[in-house]
């Protein structure tokens, strides 16, 4: 058996060797595939859409809030895999009693990178995990330089929702070189419609998830906004926090290039 601190610093203790393992965690699902733990992901939520021929022939536990415990125990896991921002905190600490829970707690991509590695030494791929935390870094290090380019991040309407500070996002909008226009408030914050249309921001990004924005919403915030312009982004690569992010990396670099070629034209 082997110890470890999960990031709300919970002791666990696991097996040296897992055999079977449950994520409830979409990014980390893909991560824990990346990790070669294929045979032993025994179950994934509705939501684990990659690798998509992989989860596809997994069991599926329910959501990740509502995700049924009974299913999961049947499945005698060694450990699953839990997010303090995405899971219920009533069903994951009712999860504990009966199996070891990791819990992440994603606010920055320095915390990103610590789970990184701190799964990567549960799954013995220590190395990989290593490796991938090293590259992320300086990949990331390469796109820090300022635009002047100020955003506001939507999550949610109907009530509107944004990215403030100590937020995955924020944090990633500050390393590629943008300027959070909320960066002043803190965590997913619920705001005003006044307090939308007074921010001073270049452009709106409105995100696929969580709230799947698409083309019919661009032209409802082009009126809501007139002085911003409006950009549809993937929002995998803002907030999914596992090796997605090396694919996020190429995607910045050229969303930062769009921006401002765009804000050059206004």
């Amino acid at each position: 058996m082997k110890t470890i601190i999960d990031q709300t610093g919970n002791e666990i203790r696991v097996a040296d060797e897992i055999e079977s393992l449950v994520s409830l965690v979409p990014s980390l699902t893909e991560l824990l595939f990346f990790f070669k733990m294929d045979e032993k992901i025994k179950g994934v939520t509705d939501f684990c859409v990659h690798p998509v021929d992989k989860v596809a022939l997994k069991t599926k536990v329910g959501g990740p809030l509502n995700f049924d415990i009974d299913k999961i125990e049947s499945l005698r896991p060694d450990i699953v895999f839990a997010s303090k921002g995405e899971n219920s905190k009533g069903l994951v600490n009712k999860l504990m009693e009966k199996v070891p829970v990791f819990i992440c707690d994603i606010n920055s991509l320095e915390d990103a990178f610590k789970a990184i590695e701190k799964i990567g030494f549960i799954c013995n791929q220590t190395d990989l995990a290593q490796n991938l935390t090293q590259n992320l870094s300086i990949s990331f290090d390469k796109l820090k330089e300022p635009t002047g380019i100020s955003v506001i991040y939507l999550v949610w309407e109907k009530p509107f929702i944004v990215a403030g500070n100590n937020t995955i996002v924020h944090d990633i909008l500050t390393k590629t070189g943008i300027k959070n226009a909320f960066g002043g408030i803190k965590g997913y914050q619920k705001i005003t419609n006044k307090q939308l249309t007074e921010a001073q921001a270049d452009i709106v990004l409105l995100p696929s998830e969580p709230f799947q924005f698409g083309q019919h919403h661009i032209e409802q915030y082009k009126q809501l906004l007139p002085h911003c312009k409006v950009l549809l982004v993937d929002g995998q690569y803002f907030c999914w926090y596992g090796n997605r992010l090396l694919l996020a990396v190429n995607y910045l670099k050229n969303l930062k290039l769009l921006m401002q070629s765009i804000c050059k034209k206004l």
